[in-house]
């Protein structure tokens, strides 16, 4: 569970994080922080990452890459950047944070596929005095800090842009399904808080579900379940807690014959939801910034990994708290609404796409509706 320790959310910006090097290279000399540069390692580092999955478009095409880069580039390409993805499999992933321990990483960045199973290995982490960042989901267990996007935001975006899209009136009879993502990863509890908060006593909730894995057609199977038992009319609007599932949502409703689709919500700005979003069967994404959570989590793991805690501490902004530790160092990264509207001011302004990577030919005639031009 997270705790605030200022109001503001904390918003990240590359250009700021690459300053924050700079006004810190002060220190560098100096034995402010109580250290000594003998006591500090040098740029020889190794950082460890740990992606819970692939089928999340994100982690192959953002997160690892941006990460690996930026490691080379806060330690003068001396530094390296140890990688293993768990393929949704917990044990495995724990055995992979094991083998990072044993193999005396300088520190390591874990994305948990699930965040209770992950927590012995963190135990051994810490034991071996390698420092463990949650990144992205926050695991349990005696991690050192957390770099994540504000995820109760996240869900407050979401229901926000399903009461706008229902408007006004009687929305207390307006019947919403909720497809929530995995039980096993504490951020789809949280995205779930956010939307309820912004949802409860404003629309009837008719049906709800916890899609293990975050599975489109997983998520397909539950649309196909409450199109049976409400009714593919009556189906006002869907929660979909990220943009995978939101596709295999949308296309139960297509094959249930509705042409007129409800809004639908989504989360993470895949490619496909764009796309989707231009077209008008999506409603609406989550645009999060992943250079700016990458960078950030790159920074703090650098950091850590050369004992530099003056800088360290500074780019953790926030606290948070996971079931077995209090008061973790963290460092949240402010989330924006995406549709038809802000499209060009997101994900096109921050370079994830282009247009010509948006406006396809399948696409040209939707997108030239909505401005952009492939």
């Amino acid at each position: 569970m997270r705790t605030r320790t200022r109001e503001a959310t904390v918003a990240v910006s590359v250009s700021a994080l690459a300053l924050s090097l700079t006004a810190c290279g002060s220190l560098l000399g100096s034995d402010d922080d109580g250290e000594s540069q003998t006591e500090r390692k040098g740029d020889a580092v190794t950082v460890g990452l740990l992606l819970p999955e692939a089928e999340t478009a994100r982690y192959e095409k953002f997160d690892h890459p941006i990460i690996e880069k930026q490691v080379k580039q806060l330690t003068n390409g001396k530094g390296k950047l140890v990688y293993a993805n768990a393929d949704e499999d917990a044990a495995k992933q724990s055995n992979q944070l094991d083998q990072m321990v044993a193999d005396k990483v300088d520190a390591i960045l874990v994305s948990a596929v699930d965040a209770k199973k992950i927590a012995p290995s963190v135990k051994k982490a810490k034991e071996a005095d390698i420092p463990v960042i949650a990144y992205d989901r926050l695991a349990e267990g005696p991690v050192s800090g957390y770099v994540a996007f504000d995820n109760e935001l996240v869900g407050q975006v979401q229901g926000q842009a399903i009461l706008k899209a229902l408007g006004s009136g009687n929305r207390q009879n307006s019947k919403i399904v909720m497809i929530n993502g995995s039980p096993t990863d504490p951020n789809a509890a949280v995205f779930k808080e956010g939307a309820l908060s912004q949802l409860q006593n404003q629309v009837d909730i008719a049906k709800s579900y916890d899609t293990e894995g975050w599975k489109p057609k997983a998520a397909g199977s539950h649309m196909t379940e409450a199109i049976t038992e409400i009714g593919k009319d009556n189906i006002a609007a869907v929660y979909s807690a990220n943009d995978g599932m939101a596709g295999g949502a949308i296309k139960a409703l297509k094959a249930a014959g509705l042409t007129d689709l409800p809004p639908v919500t989504g989360q993470d700005a895949e490619l496909p939801a764009v796309q989707r979003i231009v077209t008008g069967e999506q409603y609406m994404s989550v645009y999060k910034p992943y250079p700016e959570e990458a960078v950030g989590a790159a920074e703090m793991a650098v950091r850590i990994a050369q004992g530099r805690m003056v800088e360290y501490d500074a780019l953790a902004g926030d606290s948070s708290d996971n079931a077995t530790t209090k008061n973790i160092p963290s460092l949240l990264v402010s989330v924006r609404p995406l549709t038809r509207d802000t499209i060009k001011s997101t994900v096109i302004k921050d370079g994830i796409y282009n247009t010509k990577e948006i406006c396809t030919a399948e696409f040209k005639a939707a997108c030239a509706t909505v401005g952009l031009k492939g």
